[in-house]
């Protein structure tokens, strides 16, 4: 007995002493997960349902993401909230909230997008949202990731070496084809953009099958009936903001809501970037005056075209322009600023980041620009209208050449005025053409090519159908004219020299048009006689397409826009 009292002391001591040990460990992991070091993933809004019946089913952030939110020992300036949708092409679109302090002395620069399996790649600034004022930053997903399925959220970050201990998975990432990506609010109702719900072209379902869902969490979720789901556009009610928990005097950045579709049969919420804001109980009148007739287009990198088409519609009628910009990354910022500098211009960039969504982004703007504009013109910027008439009646360009050909049709029932299109070839050159594409493409093809419109807004269907060429009318109080083309016709120069036209295999805007890359309706209007799926330019591409001469527009110009200089004839575009 006496032998065994020293050890069963020495025993009692050992794990009094492992005790202690472990209760500094629990301290020390404490401390070092304090508050000021707290990391969280991006959030993700993703449909959850508590209870199959429940009114209140609403997009919010999945349980098991919240309570397993990252965790991170490093600095508090590290990863900023976000959320991420991943694009075409494995392109990563990273969102960040307005209200979310960015500002440093490096700017927008210096981020990076972290991934799982610690993979980064940079994240460049894109643009800022213009309705919720997010701001935007493109990275790509690296190779490893690609090949986890899901795909996973990255964290945004200027210091990825400091996010190699993340401790959970990320969010799952949605996808840019199943998606609500855009609201607008009009005083009656909400207009909301959906991707993925309505696929086919032409097939839409019933509006009697989705509700939108109004709500941040749970416990302040609104439904609505949907009115109309046409295309990528569903139109719903406003919400009660009595329910919402908003009152008038609510600031406007509390009244930022997320807003989505719900799928009534799955019961299943799209995942949704979109937010809605309430409409102001009594909207100001307009500080800028209606104009007449304005033309509004989806543009990517459209920089070296922009100034011959602002100049020559200017001149001849068009008071306002609307591009939407589809992402641009060349000079397209620059050439608008300049041009709106000179005074003689006005042009509205609206960066529209989504893919594949022409049809919708002509939609918006005819609920956007409806206060500001009477007439709408949706023509791109390789298209040009003009009469043949003006060549014997007009000896210098005129702001009434435009709204001459709207005068036809004087009927006050006219709602939309269409206008055909003549297709031009490459015409031999093998580059772009400086003094520009009117005066450089001279040769077209015989019959003319689908056509465009002049469309009175207030004569838009309340579903805003449209399929780029035309919309929807309220039948029941306007009609549709087609001009013949002695009155007008357009200029389309749409087989350009083969760098330009080449560039166009980078992607197609349209939500039902095919890339050209996609090897499906090879005899589509849509795509190129005599070219296949990949960017390989036809032999004889220069002279293809090229079966009239057709100088028209081109000598017109070149009296009316050209001039002598020391270096030879200059047309007005030309810097």
């Amino acid at each position: 007995m006496p032998r065994k009292a020293p050890t069963s002391i020495f025993l009692i001591f050992l794990c009094l002493l492992l005790l202690a040990f472990y209760s500094l460990l629990l301290s020390r992991s404490a401390i070092s997960l304090s508050p000021t070091h707290l990391r969280f993933r991006p959030r993700n809004l993703t449909p959850r349902y508590d209870a199959p019946d429940s009114f209140n089913h609403v997009i919010r952030e999945d349980i098991n993401e919240l309570t397993h939110r990252t965790r991170l020992v490093t600095s508090i300036q590290c990863p900023v909230e976000s959320v991420s949708v991943l694009l075409p092409n494995w392109e990563v679109l990273v969102l960040v909230s307005h209200d979310t302090p960015l500002t440093s002395n490096l700017g927008f620069g210096g981020f990076y997008c972290f991934f799982p399996r610690n993979e980064t790649s940079p994240a460049n600034f894109s643009g800022v949202l213009p309705f919720t004022s997010a701001t935007t930053f493109k990275c790509t997903l690296p190779n490893r990731n690609r090949r986890l399925q899901p795909f996973h959220q990255p964290v945004l970050t200027r210091f990825p070496e400091m996010e190699t201990n993340v401790i959970s998975a990320a969010p799952v990432m949605p996808r840019w084809d199943f998606l609500a990506y855009e609201c607008f609010s009009t005083e009656t109702d909400v207009v909301l953009f959906v991707k993925g719900v309505n696929n086919r072209q032409g097939i839409n379902k019933s509006p009697e099958e989705f509700r939108c869902v109004f709500g941040n969490d749970i416990k302040n979720a609104v439904k609505t009936p949907v009115t109309s789901s046409k295309q990528e556009v569903f139109r719903c009610l406003h919400p009660n903001l009595m329910e919402l928990s908003i009152s008038p005097s609510t600031t406007a950045a509390a009244k930022r809501i997320k807003v989505s579709i719900e799928i009534n049969r799955e019961k299943l919420v799209v995942p949704s970037v979109a937010y809605y804001t309430p409409p102001r109980r009594h909207m100001p009148s307009n500080p800028n005056p209606t104009s007449l007739l304005c033309a509004t287009t989806m543009v990517y990198n459209v920089a070296k075209f922009l100034r011959e088409w602002v100049m020559y519609y200017s001149k001849i009628g068009v008071d306002k322009f609307i591009l939407y910009d589809n992402g641009s990354d060349d000079d397209l910022e620059r050439v608008i600023k300049e041009l709106n500098e000179e005074g003689d211009y006005n042009i509205e960039r609206i960066f529209w980041v989504w893919p594949k969504t022409q049809e919708a982004g002509f939609s918006h703007s005819a609920v956007y620009a409806k206060d500001s504009c009477t007439w709408m013109m949706y023509v791109d910027v390789d298209e040009f209208i003009f009469s043949p008439s003006w060549l014997k009646n007009f000896s210098q360009p005129s702001k009434t050449m435009l709204k001459s050909l709207l005068s036809i049709s004087s009927n006050g029932s006219i709602g939309q005025v269409s206008i055909k299109c003549n297709d031009f070839g490459p015409s031999d050159q093998k580059k772009h053409p400086a003094m520009g594409v009117i005066q450089g493409y001279n040769c077209r093809r015989q019959a003319e090519q689908r056509h465009k419109s002049i469309l009175l807004l207030e004569a838009v269907d309340h579903s805003l159908l449209n399929v780029i060429h035309h919309f929807d009318l309220n039948n029941n109080h306007y009609n549709w004219k087609e001009l013949p083309l002695e009155a007008g016709v357009i200029n389309h120069y749409k087989y350009q020299a083969w760098p330009e036209f080449m560039t166009k295999f980078r992607r197609r805007v349209s939500a039902f048009v095919a890339d050209w890359r996609t090897r499906v309706n090879p005899m589509s209007k849509d795509r190129t006689p005599g070219l296949g799926f990949q960017p390989i330019k036809p032999e004889g591409w220069e002279n293809m397409f090229c079966d009239v001469k057709d100088d028209r527009l081109k000598l017109w110009t070149k009296k009316w826009f050209g001039s002598q200089t020391p270096q030879g004839l200059k047309m007005a575009w030309q810097l």
